[in-house]
């Protein structure tokens, strides 16, 4: 599929979706977060796609934002709407995926650039990005599941700081928060990311999707993460990759998982 808004490419199992859009600090669009949906879901059906990684194009920007332009002029059930089709199509879409996916953090990632971010599975920053959710300076509010990750990954205190405040925290402040796994120079960031993909893959691509299944599990509201892990712990019994998995160890030599 051809792409106005983004970039994909696949190289050694690994798959890349970058944000094209650097005169507008990659700023996300209704037609940017469809392509993006689209991006994933043909990476995830991929079996040779182990890991994804998605970033944004330039040194400025992952995603500074939204594109206010879009919908400024909108009614309350256009907005409700809006933010609605975002979660589900991406945004929710990308956190439920069972390919890991990592978000490489290269400069603003504000408003729905931070919600994307969050959505990943986890994050590494370049150490010249800057995070924060300024939506409360426009009279709204995150729309796009910043309320909920946030405190999620920094908890509750912060999260009601950085959102009323609608300030920004540096690289650093990130990580010291838990919101990025590592910082590390700009020049580095995708082959720093790279690796811990290259680690990733060494696993079973079946256990690695119903770990994060039974991750997400506990953040849902009535459902039982441990009643989750254990349904999934018994289902990778069922896989090659378990059978695998086990013989290579008792023959003490490297697994060759083939993710069924």
């Amino acid at each position: 599929m051809n792409f106005e808004n983004i970039i994909v490419s696949t190289e050694n199992g690994i798959g890349q979706i970058t944000i094209n859009r650097p005169s507008k600090l990659n700023a996300l669009n209704v037609s940017t977060i469809q392509e993006l949906h689209y991006a994933f879901q043909s990476l995830d059906e991929n079996h040779e796609t182990k890991v994804i990684i998605i970033t944004g194009e330039g040194e400025k920007a992952f995603v500074a934002g939204a594109d206010i332009s879009e919908f400024a002029h909108f009614s309350v059930e256009e907005g409700a709407q809006l933010a609605q089709q975002g979660q589900e199509l991406l945004f929710d879409f990308i956190e439920n995926l069972k390919t890991p996916v990592i978000a490489a953090v290269n400069g603003f990632a504000l408003g729905g650039g931070l919600e994307l971010a969050m959505a990943c599975h986890f994050r590494v920053a370049s150490d010249n990005a800057k995070m924060g959710l300024p939506e409360v300076s426009l009279g709204v509010i995150p729309g796009y599941g910043g309320t909920q990750r946030l405190p999620q990954l920094v908890g509750k205190g912060r999260a009601m700081e950085l959102i009323m405040t609608a300030g920004m925290i540096d690289a650093e402040t990130a990580k010291s928060y838990g919101l990025v796994n590592h910082v590390v120079l700009q020049s580095e960031l995708l082959e720093f990311v790279k690796g811990i993909a290259s680690k990733i893959m060494r696993n079973s691509p079946v256990a690695i999707g119903q770990a994060i299944k039974a991750i997400n599990a506990n953040y849902r509201d009535g459902v039982d993460g441990f009643k989750t892990e254990i349904k999934n712990f018994g289902k990778c019994f069922g896989t090659e990759d378990f059978k695998e998995g086990t013989t290579a160890f008792l023959e003490k030599r490297k697994a060759q998982f083939t993710g069924k």
